[in-house]
C-alpha cells in the first residue's frame, strides 16, 4: 500500500506541477521532471481538472455570495481557473489558431505556433473561448450547479488529452510531443474513466454523460484537424483540445440545465 500511495502521489504531483501554477512540495516531486514523466502521469490529468474546476466554482460562489450578477461571477470563475493554470491551455489554443489560420505549409504552421506573439486568429480564439464559457456559466447561474459544471468540464477536458497523446504521433522531433512519450492503454482508460465518473457525479448522470459525448467529439475533431494540418500533435494542440473540450462540455451542461 505504501508503494502504491507513493506512486499515486508522485504521479498526481507531477501532473499538477505541469498543468497548473500551484506550488508542489519539493519532497513530493523529488528529482522527477514532469515533462519526461508526462505519459505515465496522464491518468491523473482529470484529477488536476477537478482541482482547477473546484477553484473556479468556489470563486463563482463567493462572487455570487457578495451580490455580483451571474455574468460577473462567471467571468471571475473563468479568470480564476486561468490564474490557476497560468493560461497554459489558452496559450496553446491561441497559438494553434494562429498557426492553422496563418500558415500556408506544414512548416509555416509549426513555425508560427512556436512564435510567442499572438496574432489576430489567436486573439479571436481567446475571445470566443472566454465568451462562450462565461455565457454558459451565467446561464447555469446557481452557485453549486456552476461548481459541479466546472469540475465536470475541467475533468473531461483533461481526460481527453491522453487519448490524443496515444492516438497521434508528435508533429515535431523536439518539443513537448516528442518528450512526453505515448501513454499506455491502461493510463488512457484510467484517465477517461476518472473524467467520466467525475462528470456524472458533479453534473448529474444525463448532463454528465452528454458532456462526455460532446467532449469526445471535440477531441476527435481537433485531433483530426491537427493530423491534417501538421501531421500530429504538439503541446499547443493539447491546449486546443482542452479548450475545445471544456467549451463544449460547459455549453452542453448549460443547455441541459436551461
Amino acid at each position: 500500500m505504501g508503494a502504491f500511495w507513493n506512486s499515486w502521489r508522485e504521479d498526481f504531483t507531477a501532473a499538477l506541477t505541469f498543468l497548473t501554477r500551484l506550488p508542489a512540495p519539493a519532497a513530493a516531486t523529488g528529482e522527477m521532471a514532469p515533462e519526461t514523466s508526462l505519459a505515465r502521469t496522464a491518468w491523473a490529468f482529470p484529477l488536476v481538472g477537478i482541482v482547477v474546476g473546484a477553484a473556479g466554482g468556489i470563486a463563482y460562489i463567493i462572487a455570487q455570495g457578495i451580490g455580483l450578477p451571474p455574468l460577473a461571477a462567471a467571468l471571475i470563475a473563468v479568470g480564476t481557473a486561468v490564474l490557476v493554470t497560468g493560461g497554459l491551455h489558452e496559450d496553446g489554443f491561441a497559438d494553434m489558431a494562429d498557426g492553422f489560420g496563418g500558415g500556408a505549409t506544414r512548416e509555416d504552421k509549426l513555425e508560427i505556433m512556436r512564435d510567442s506573439r499572438t496574432g489576430a486568429y489567436g486573439v479571436l480564439a481567446l475571445v470566443f473561448s472566454v465568451g462562450l464559457r462565461v455565457a454558459a456559466l451565467a446561464q447555469i447561474a446557481t452557485g453549486w450547479r456552476v461548481l459541479g459544471a466546472l469540475i465536470a468540464a475541467h475533468a473531461l477536458a483533461r481526460g481527453a488529452m491522453p487519448i490524443a497523446m496515444r492516438a497521434l504521433d508528435p508533429a515535431r522531433a523536439d518539443g513537448l510531443g516528442a518528450s512526453a512519450g505515448r501513454p499506455e492503454q491502461d493510463v488512457v482508460i484510467w484517465s477517461g474513466g476518472i473524467a467520466i465518473v467525475a462528470a456524472v457525479l458533479c453534473a448529474g448522470f444525463r448532463a454528465g454523460l452528454l458532456a462526455a459525448i460532446v467532449t469526445a467529439g471535440a477531441m476527435v475533431l481537433v485531433s483530426w484537424l491537427a493530423q491534417r494540418q501538421i501531421g500530429g500533435y504538439t503541446g499547443d494542440v493539447l491546449g486546443a483540445i482542452e479548450q475545445a473540450s471544456e467549451i463544449v462540455a460547459l455549453l452542453s451542461i448549460a443547455a441541459w440545465a436551461s
